[in-house]
Protein backbone atom coordinates (compact mmCIF):
# COMPACT_ATOMS: atom_id res chain seq x y z
CA UNK A 1 0.00 0.00 0.00
CA UNK A 2 1.08 3.85 0.03
CA UNK A 3 -0.81 6.91 1.50
CA UNK A 4 -4.61 5.99 1.31
CA UNK A 5 -5.76 9.67 2.71
CA UNK A 6 -4.44 12.88 3.81
CA UNK A 7 -6.34 15.42 5.70
CA UNK A 8 -5.15 19.48 6.29
CA UNK A 9 -6.33 20.15 10.04
CA UNK A 10 -5.84 23.03 12.02
CA UNK A 11 -4.28 22.92 15.75
CA UNK A 12 -6.40 25.77 18.30
CA UNK A 13 -6.36 23.96 21.86
CA UNK A 14 -9.33 25.76 22.77
CA UNK A 15 -11.33 23.60 20.51
CA UNK A 16 -10.92 20.92 23.56
CA UNK A 17 -13.72 22.14 25.46
CA UNK A 18 -11.75 21.77 29.04
CA UNK A 19 -9.40 24.09 27.46
CA UNK A 20 -12.12 26.41 25.60
CA UNK A 21 -14.47 26.99 28.15
CA UNK A 22 -17.35 27.68 26.21
CA UNK A 23 -14.99 29.82 23.42
CA UNK A 24 -14.68 26.28 21.69
CA UNK A 25 -18.53 26.91 20.47
CA UNK A 26 -16.97 30.06 18.14
CA UNK A 27 -15.77 27.25 15.76
CA UNK A 28 -18.20 24.59 16.18
CA UNK A 29 -18.19 23.98 12.02
CA UNK A 30 -14.33 23.61 13.12
CA UNK A 31 -14.88 20.90 15.66
CA UNK A 32 -17.42 19.29 13.91
CA UNK A 33 -15.40 18.98 10.43
CA UNK A 34 -12.36 16.93 12.94
CA UNK A 35 -15.09 14.26 14.09
CA UNK A 36 -15.72 13.79 10.70
CA UNK A 37 -11.88 13.48 9.92
CA UNK A 38 -11.79 11.27 13.02
CA UNK A 39 -14.86 8.85 11.71
CA UNK A 40 -12.69 8.90 8.05
CA UNK A 41 -9.56 8.36 9.47
CA UNK A 42 -11.71 4.82 11.36
CA UNK A 43 -12.98 3.93 7.84
CA UNK A 44 -9.22 4.31 6.37
CA UNK A 45 -7.74 2.03 9.01
CA UNK A 46 -4.07 2.94 8.69
CA UNK A 47 -1.37 1.07 10.07
CA UNK A 48 0.56 4.14 10.19
CA UNK A 49 -0.41 7.95 10.45
CA UNK A 50 2.43 10.79 9.30
CA UNK A 51 1.79 13.57 11.42
CA UNK A 52 3.97 17.24 10.02
CA UNK A 53 4.42 19.70 13.02
CA UNK A 54 4.99 23.47 12.57
CA UNK A 55 5.44 23.06 16.37
CA UNK A 56 7.79 20.11 16.57
CA UNK A 57 11.20 21.00 16.46
CA UNK A 58 12.46 22.80 13.31
CA UNK A 59 15.84 23.58 12.09
CA UNK A 60 16.75 26.02 9.35
CA UNK A 61 18.60 23.25 7.13
CA UNK A 62 17.44 20.38 8.27
CA UNK A 63 14.10 17.92 8.61
CA UNK A 64 13.63 16.72 12.33
CA UNK A 65 11.87 13.43 12.36
CA UNK A 66 11.27 12.42 16.19
CA UNK A 67 12.82 9.22 17.05
CA UNK A 68 12.54 6.12 19.72
CA UNK A 69 9.58 3.81 20.45
CA UNK A 70 7.47 6.38 21.63
CA UNK A 71 6.51 9.71 23.24
CA UNK A 72 3.69 11.38 25.07
CA UNK A 73 2.69 14.80 26.20
CA UNK A 74 -0.04 16.87 27.81
CA UNK A 75 -2.30 20.29 27.57
CA UNK A 76 -0.54 21.56 31.28
CA UNK A 77 0.44 24.65 29.55
CA UNK A 78 -3.43 25.31 28.89
CA UNK A 79 -4.26 24.66 31.95
CA UNK A 80 -5.93 20.97 30.97
CA UNK A 81 -2.91 18.97 32.39
CA UNK A 82 -4.73 15.89 32.96
CA UNK A 83 -5.37 15.58 28.81
CA UNK A 84 -2.55 13.64 27.64
CA UNK A 85 -1.71 12.11 24.78
CA UNK A 86 0.36 9.14 24.42
CA UNK A 87 1.97 7.64 21.23
CA UNK A 88 3.89 4.56 19.62
CA UNK A 89 6.08 5.50 17.11
CA UNK A 90 6.40 3.67 14.08
CA UNK A 91 10.44 3.48 14.26
CA UNK A 92 10.90 1.17 11.64
CA UNK A 93 9.37 3.44 9.20
CA UNK A 94 11.50 6.58 10.80
CA UNK A 95 14.92 4.28 10.62
CA UNK A 96 14.07 4.20 7.03
CA UNK A 97 12.98 7.06 5.95
CA UNK A 98 16.03 8.65 7.72
CA UNK A 99 18.70 6.15 6.53
CA UNK A 100 16.90 7.07 2.66
CA UNK A 101 17.44 10.81 3.68
CA UNK A 102 21.17 10.10 4.33
CA UNK A 103 22.17 7.96 1.18
CA UNK A 104 20.77 10.50 -1.27
CA UNK A 105 22.37 13.11 0.41
CA UNK A 106 18.62 14.82 1.66
CA UNK A 107 18.88 17.07 4.72
CA UNK A 108 16.69 15.50 6.99
CA UNK A 109 16.77 12.54 9.43
CA UNK A 110 16.33 11.99 13.60
CA UNK A 111 19.54 13.79 14.41
CA UNK A 112 19.01 16.87 16.94
CA UNK A 113 16.52 15.65 19.16
CA UNK A 114 15.93 18.43 22.06
CA UNK A 115 12.43 18.40 22.85
CA UNK A 116 10.72 14.41 23.37
CA UNK A 117 7.62 15.37 24.64
CA UNK A 118 4.39 16.12 21.84
CA UNK A 119 3.57 19.57 20.98
CA UNK A 120 0.22 20.75 21.01
CA UNK A 121 -0.17 21.28 16.93
CA UNK A 122 0.49 16.97 17.15
CA UNK A 123 -1.87 16.62 19.98
CA UNK A 124 -4.88 18.58 19.22
CA UNK A 125 -5.21 16.51 15.90
CA UNK A 126 -4.55 12.98 17.78
CA UNK A 127 -7.15 13.96 20.35
CA UNK A 128 -9.92 13.54 18.04
CA UNK A 129 -8.37 10.92 15.76
CA UNK A 130 -7.90 8.88 19.37
CA UNK A 131 -11.89 9.34 20.34
CA UNK A 132 -12.05 7.00 17.13
CA UNK A 133 -9.29 5.00 16.14
CA UNK A 134 -6.36 4.18 18.18
CA UNK A 135 -4.76 1.12 16.23
CA UNK A 136 -1.84 3.19 14.31
CA UNK A 137 1.51 4.36 14.43
CA UNK A 138 2.70 7.47 14.29
CA UNK A 139 5.72 9.20 12.34
CA UNK A 140 5.93 12.91 13.85
CA UNK A 141 7.93 15.28 11.47
CA UNK A 142 8.96 18.76 11.86
CA UNK A 143 8.73 21.70 8.94
CA UNK A 144 12.28 23.71 8.28
CA UNK A 145 13.80 26.87 6.94
CA UNK A 146 14.09 25.54 3.17
CA UNK A 147 12.85 26.16 0.50
CA UNK A 148 8.79 24.99 -0.38
CA UNK A 149 9.93 22.88 -2.96
CA UNK A 150 12.75 21.04 -0.71
CA UNK A 151 9.08 20.48 1.35
CA UNK A 152 7.56 19.12 -1.31
CA UNK A 153 10.45 16.36 -2.30
CA UNK A 154 10.59 15.57 1.60
CA UNK A 155 6.56 14.13 0.68
CA UNK A 156 7.54 12.47 -2.10
CA UNK A 157 10.13 10.29 0.40
CA UNK A 158 7.52 9.48 2.89
CA UNK A 159 5.25 8.17 -0.38
CA UNK A 160 8.05 6.46 -1.45
CA UNK A 161 8.83 5.04 2.46
CA UNK A 162 4.77 3.85 2.18
CA UNK A 163 5.01 2.36 -1.14
CA UNK A 164 8.26 0.20 -0.32
CA UNK A 165 7.20 -0.73 3.06
CA UNK A 166 3.79 -1.15 2.24
CA UNK A 167 2.15 0.29 4.82
CA UNK A 168 -1.10 1.92 4.77
CA UNK A 169 -0.82 5.89 5.77
CA UNK A 170 -2.74 8.49 6.24
CA UNK A 171 -1.19 11.81 6.21
CA UNK A 172 -2.12 14.29 8.72
CA UNK A 173 -1.04 17.64 7.54
CA UNK A 174 -1.35 20.08 10.87
CA UNK A 175 -1.24 23.99 10.67
CA UNK A 176 -3.31 27.34 11.47
CA UNK A 177 -3.64 29.89 8.59
CA UNK A 178 -3.41 33.51 9.05
CA UNK A 179 -2.95 35.01 12.72
CA UNK A 180 -3.89 38.28 11.03
CA UNK A 181 -7.12 38.48 10.11
CA UNK A 182 -8.85 41.16 12.84
CA UNK A 183 -7.80 43.95 14.84
CA UNK A 184 -9.12 42.23 17.76
CA UNK A 185 -7.27 38.78 17.44
CA UNK A 186 -4.66 38.03 19.99
CA UNK A 187 -2.01 38.87 16.65
CA UNK A 188 -3.86 41.87 15.17
CA UNK A 189 -4.49 42.55 11.14
CA UNK A 190 -2.62 42.60 8.41
CA UNK A 191 -3.94 43.17 4.89
CA UNK A 192 -2.20 39.52 3.47
CA UNK A 193 -3.87 37.60 6.07
CA UNK A 194 -7.10 37.47 4.51
CA UNK A 195 -5.76 37.21 1.34
CA UNK A 196 -3.77 34.43 2.45
CA UNK A 197 -6.55 32.35 3.95
CA UNK A 198 -9.09 33.51 0.85
CA UNK A 199 -5.91 31.72 -1.35
CA UNK A 200 -4.82 29.06 0.17
CA UNK A 201 -8.42 27.62 0.95
CA UNK A 202 -9.42 27.98 -2.57
CA UNK A 203 -6.08 26.07 -3.81
CA UNK A 204 -6.67 23.53 -0.86
CA UNK A 205 -9.73 22.96 -2.18
CA UNK A 206 -9.30 22.30 -5.99
CA UNK A 207 -5.98 20.20 -4.76
CA UNK A 208 -4.08 22.65 -7.39
CA UNK A 209 -0.94 22.09 -5.00
CA UNK A 210 1.68 23.26 -7.50
CA UNK A 211 0.03 26.94 -6.23
CA UNK A 212 1.43 26.45 -3.50
CA UNK A 213 5.04 26.16 -4.56
CA UNK A 214 4.61 29.46 -5.75
CA UNK A 215 3.90 31.75 -2.31
CA UNK A 216 6.17 34.63 -1.89
CA UNK A 217 7.93 33.87 1.88
CA UNK A 218 7.78 37.73 2.59
CA UNK A 219 3.87 37.24 1.64
CA UNK A 220 3.39 34.52 3.90
CA UNK A 221 5.56 36.40 7.00
CA UNK A 222 3.18 39.28 6.88
CA UNK A 223 0.60 36.84 6.97
CA UNK A 224 1.83 35.02 9.70
CA UNK A 225 0.37 31.40 8.86
CA UNK A 226 1.67 28.56 10.16
CA UNK A 227 0.73 25.52 8.36
CA UNK A 228 1.87 26.33 4.80
CA UNK A 229 4.88 24.53 4.68
CA UNK A 230 3.06 21.52 6.56
CA UNK A 231 -0.02 21.38 3.53
CA UNK A 232 3.53 21.62 0.71
CA UNK A 233 4.80 18.21 2.70
CA UNK A 234 1.41 16.93 2.24
CA UNK A 235 0.85 17.87 -1.48
CA UNK A 236 4.40 16.32 -2.02
CA UNK A 237 3.02 12.71 -0.34
CA UNK A 238 0.32 12.89 -2.62
CA UNK A 239 2.51 13.41 -6.03
CA UNK A 240 0.87 11.39 -8.90
CA UNK A 241 -1.69 10.52 -6.61
CA UNK A 242 -5.33 10.87 -8.27
CA UNK A 243 -7.82 12.24 -5.28
CA UNK A 244 -11.14 13.14 -3.88
CA UNK A 245 -10.79 16.49 -2.39
CA UNK A 246 -13.05 18.27 -0.13
CA UNK A 247 -13.24 21.60 2.14
CA UNK A 248 -15.31 20.16 5.02
CA UNK A 249 -14.55 23.60 6.85
CA UNK A 250 -13.42 27.12 6.75
CA UNK A 251 -13.62 29.46 10.18
CA UNK A 252 -11.78 32.71 11.85
CA UNK A 253 -13.85 34.53 14.29
CA UNK A 254 -11.01 34.85 16.46
CA UNK A 255 -8.53 36.21 14.27
CA UNK A 256 -6.60 33.00 13.40
CA UNK A 257 -7.89 31.00 10.36
CA UNK A 258 -8.71 27.46 10.89
CA UNK A 259 -9.36 24.98 7.40
CA UNK A 260 -10.07 21.49 7.26
CA UNK A 261 -9.79 19.65 3.78
CA UNK A 262 -9.76 15.52 3.09
CA UNK A 263 -8.27 14.03 0.13
CA UNK A 264 -8.99 10.28 -0.38
CA UNK A 265 -6.84 8.31 -2.37
CA UNK A 266 -8.78 7.51 -5.91
CA UNK A 267 -5.59 5.94 -7.89
CA UNK A 268 -2.72 7.26 -9.43
CA UNK A 269 -2.18 10.41 -11.83
CA UNK A 270 0.89 10.73 -13.44
CA UNK A 271 -0.10 14.67 -14.83
CA UNK A 272 -0.06 15.52 -10.70
CA UNK A 273 3.77 15.61 -10.54
CA UNK A 274 3.54 19.37 -9.32
CA UNK A 275 7.07 19.12 -7.78
CA UNK A 276 8.59 18.17 -11.54
CA UNK A 277 6.72 20.75 -12.64
CA UNK A 278 7.12 23.05 -10.51
CA UNK A 279 11.31 22.52 -11.02
CA UNK A 280 11.03 22.67 -14.88
CA UNK A 281 9.34 26.18 -14.63
CA UNK A 282 12.46 27.35 -11.64
CA UNK A 283 14.76 25.60 -13.91
CA UNK A 284 13.96 27.42 -17.32
CA UNK A 285 13.86 31.17 -14.93
CA UNK A 286 17.59 29.93 -13.86
CA UNK A 287 18.66 28.94 -17.58
CA UNK A 288 17.44 32.43 -18.67
CA UNK A 289 19.17 34.26 -16.01
CA UNK A 290 22.20 32.01 -16.72
CA UNK A 291 22.10 33.20 -20.44
CA UNK A 292 21.39 37.22 -19.22
CA UNK A 293 24.63 36.94 -16.49
CA UNK A 294 26.80 39.85 -16.94
CA UNK A 295 31.04 39.53 -16.38
CA UNK A 296 30.60 40.14 -12.85
CA UNK A 297 28.64 37.14 -11.64
CA UNK A 298 29.84 34.70 -14.69
CA UNK A 299 32.96 35.20 -12.96
CA UNK A 300 31.22 34.38 -9.81
CA UNK A 301 29.46 31.33 -11.34
CA UNK A 302 32.87 29.98 -12.68
CA UNK A 303 34.56 30.41 -9.19
CA UNK A 304 31.93 28.38 -7.53
CA UNK A 305 31.43 25.68 -10.06
CA UNK A 306 35.23 24.89 -10.37
CA UNK A 307 36.28 24.94 -6.65
CA UNK A 308 33.47 22.72 -5.89
CA UNK A 309 33.82 20.35 -8.51
CA UNK A 310 37.71 20.32 -8.58
CA UNK A 311 38.78 22.12 -5.79
CA UNK A 312 40.64 24.45 -7.47
CA UNK A 313 41.07 28.24 -7.11
CA UNK A 314 39.67 29.63 -10.69
CA UNK A 315 42.38 32.07 -11.96
CA UNK A 316 42.01 35.22 -13.11
CA UNK A 317 40.78 35.42 -16.48
CA UNK A 318 41.96 36.86 -19.25
CA UNK A 319 39.45 38.76 -20.79
CA UNK A 320 37.72 40.35 -18.31
CA UNK A 321 37.42 44.37 -18.38
CA UNK A 322 39.83 46.66 -17.18
CA UNK A 323 37.59 47.99 -14.22
CA UNK A 324 38.05 44.25 -12.28
CA UNK A 325 41.56 44.47 -13.20
CA UNK A 326 42.77 48.33 -12.11
CA UNK A 327 39.64 48.59 -9.65
CA UNK A 328 39.80 47.54 -6.01
CA UNK A 329 36.18 47.58 -3.70
CA UNK A 330 34.92 45.54 -1.00
CA UNK A 331 32.07 43.17 -2.43
CA UNK A 332 29.37 40.46 -1.89
CA UNK A 333 28.58 37.74 -3.29
CA UNK A 334 25.44 36.21 -2.81
CA UNK A 335 23.51 32.85 -3.90
CA UNK A 336 19.90 31.66 -3.97
CA UNK A 337 18.38 28.29 -4.21
CA UNK A 338 14.78 28.05 -4.96
CA UNK A 339 13.93 31.67 -3.83
CA UNK A 340 15.49 31.62 -0.67
CA UNK A 341 19.53 32.38 0.02
CA UNK A 342 22.07 29.44 -0.10
CA UNK A 343 24.89 31.52 0.98
CA UNK A 344 26.16 34.78 0.90
CA UNK A 345 29.49 36.45 2.46
CA UNK A 346 31.43 39.88 1.48
CA UNK A 347 34.15 42.24 2.11
CA UNK A 348 33.95 45.71 3.37
CA UNK A 349 36.50 47.43 2.08
CA UNK A 350 39.37 45.33 -0.63
CA UNK A 351 41.41 42.78 0.67
CA UNK A 352 42.84 42.07 -2.73
CA UNK A 353 44.75 43.28 -5.31
CA UNK A 354 42.08 42.96 -7.79
CA UNK A 355 38.49 43.29 -7.99
CA UNK A 356 38.25 40.02 -10.23
CA UNK A 357 40.56 38.85 -7.18
CA UNK A 358 38.15 39.77 -4.36
CA UNK A 359 35.16 38.27 -6.69
CA UNK A 360 36.87 34.56 -6.57
CA UNK A 361 37.27 34.70 -3.17
CA UNK A 362 34.36 35.89 -1.92
CA UNK A 363 32.25 33.97 -4.19
CA UNK A 364 33.94 30.50 -2.76
CA UNK A 365 33.62 31.96 0.57
CA UNK A 366 30.08 32.31 0.23
CA UNK A 367 29.37 28.75 -1.28
CA UNK A 368 31.84 27.12 1.26
CA UNK A 369 32.00 28.65 4.41
CA UNK A 370 28.69 30.55 4.93
CA UNK A 371 28.54 29.20 8.52
CA UNK A 372 24.34 29.42 8.62
CA UNK A 373 24.24 27.02 5.47
CA UNK A 374 26.40 23.76 4.68
CA UNK A 375 28.80 23.82 1.60
CA UNK A 376 27.29 24.08 -1.52
CA UNK A 377 27.01 20.20 -3.55
CA UNK A 378 27.82 19.25 -6.96
CA UNK A 379 24.24 18.07 -7.35
CA UNK A 380 22.82 21.91 -6.45
CA UNK A 381 25.05 23.86 -9.06
CA UNK A 382 22.15 24.07 -12.03
CA UNK A 383 19.90 25.08 -9.49
CA UNK A 384 21.88 28.06 -7.95
CA UNK A 385 21.17 32.13 -8.65
CA UNK A 386 24.24 34.61 -8.13
CA UNK A 387 24.33 38.24 -7.92
CA UNK A 388 27.41 40.64 -7.15
CA UNK A 389 27.15 43.78 -4.94
CA UNK A 390 30.13 46.03 -5.70
CA UNK A 391 30.44 48.43 -2.51
CA UNK A 392 30.77 51.82 -2.95
CA UNK A 393 32.49 54.79 -0.55
CA UNK A 394 31.70 54.23 3.16
CA UNK A 395 30.57 57.18 4.66
CA UNK A 396 29.51 58.28 8.05
CA UNK A 397 26.16 59.55 9.07
CA UNK A 398 24.97 60.69 12.26
CA UNK A 399 21.05 59.60 11.82
CA UNK A 400 18.87 57.01 10.55
CA UNK A 401 17.01 59.66 8.57
CA UNK A 402 20.09 59.64 6.13
CA UNK A 403 19.31 56.45 5.34
CA UNK A 404 17.40 54.82 2.48
CA UNK A 405 16.97 50.94 2.49
CA UNK A 406 16.59 50.71 -1.55
CA UNK A 407 19.29 52.89 -1.75
CA UNK A 408 22.01 52.53 0.52
CA UNK A 409 23.56 49.67 2.77
CA UNK A 410 24.21 50.18 6.39
CA UNK A 411 26.98 49.21 8.78
CA UNK A 412 26.30 49.33 12.46
CA UNK A 413 29.15 49.79 14.96
CA UNK A 414 29.19 48.91 18.24
CA UNK A 415 33.02 48.93 20.24
CA UNK A 416 34.97 45.82 18.13
CA UNK A 417 31.60 44.33 17.07
CA UNK A 418 30.47 45.66 13.25
CA UNK A 419 27.20 44.36 11.16
CA UNK A 420 26.70 45.23 7.43
CA UNK A 421 23.22 44.81 5.79
CA UNK A 422 23.04 45.93 1.74
CA UNK A 423 20.46 47.62 0.15
CA UNK A 424 17.44 46.80 -1.41
CA UNK A 425 16.60 43.29 -0.15
CA UNK A 426 13.55 41.54 -0.45
CA UNK A 427 11.55 41.61 2.48
CA UNK A 428 13.51 44.63 4.11
CA UNK A 429 11.10 48.09 4.12
CA UNK A 430 11.57 50.14 6.40
CA UNK A 431 15.02 51.68 7.89
CA UNK A 432 14.29 50.43 11.19
CA UNK A 433 14.61 46.78 10.03
CA UNK A 434 17.58 47.02 8.39
CA UNK A 435 19.40 48.35 11.64
CA UNK A 436 17.83 45.54 13.31
CA UNK A 437 18.80 43.17 10.95
CA UNK A 438 22.63 44.50 10.82
CA UNK A 439 22.64 44.66 14.85
CA UNK A 440 21.68 40.76 15.17
CA UNK A 441 24.41 39.92 12.60
CA UNK A 442 26.98 41.88 14.91
CA UNK A 443 25.14 39.95 18.24
CA UNK A 444 24.75 43.71 19.02
CA UNK A 445 21.72 44.14 21.39
CA UNK A 446 18.34 46.23 20.06
CA UNK A 447 18.36 48.64 22.67
CA UNK A 448 22.44 49.61 22.14
CA UNK A 449 23.43 52.54 20.62
CA UNK A 450 25.81 52.08 17.61
CA UNK A 451 27.51 54.66 15.29
CA UNK A 452 26.16 54.38 11.45
CA UNK A 453 27.86 54.78 8.77
CA UNK A 454 26.07 53.83 4.79
CA UNK A 455 27.54 53.00 1.18
CA UNK A 456 25.60 52.42 -2.41
CA UNK A 457 26.12 49.45 -4.35
CA UNK A 458 26.27 48.58 -7.75
CA UNK A 459 24.38 45.07 -8.47
CA UNK A 460 25.34 42.93 -10.74
CA UNK A 461 22.56 40.17 -11.82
Amino acid sequence: MAIIGAFMVPHPPLIISEIGGGQEEGISKTILAYKEVAKQIELLKPDTIVLTSPHAIMYADYFHISPGVSSEGDFGQFGAKNIRIHVSYDYEFVEKLAETLNVEEFDGGTLGECERKLDHATMVPLYFVNQKYKNYKLVRIGLSGQSLLQHYELGKYIKRISEEMKRRVVFLASGDLSHKLLESGPYGYQAEGPLYDKKIMKIMKSANFIELLKFDRNFCEKAAECGHKSFVIMAGALDQTKIIAKELSYEGPFGVGYGICSYLVDGVDENRNFGDKYKNEYRKITTDNILNEDAYVKLARKAIETYVLKKIVVDVPKDISDEMILKQAGTFVSIKKDGLLRGCIGTISATKETLAEEIIHNAISAAIYDPRFQAVRKAELSDLVYSVDVLGDIEAITSKEELDVNKYGVIVTKGHRRGLLLPNLEGIDTVEEQIRIAKEKAEIKTEEKVSLERFEVIRHI
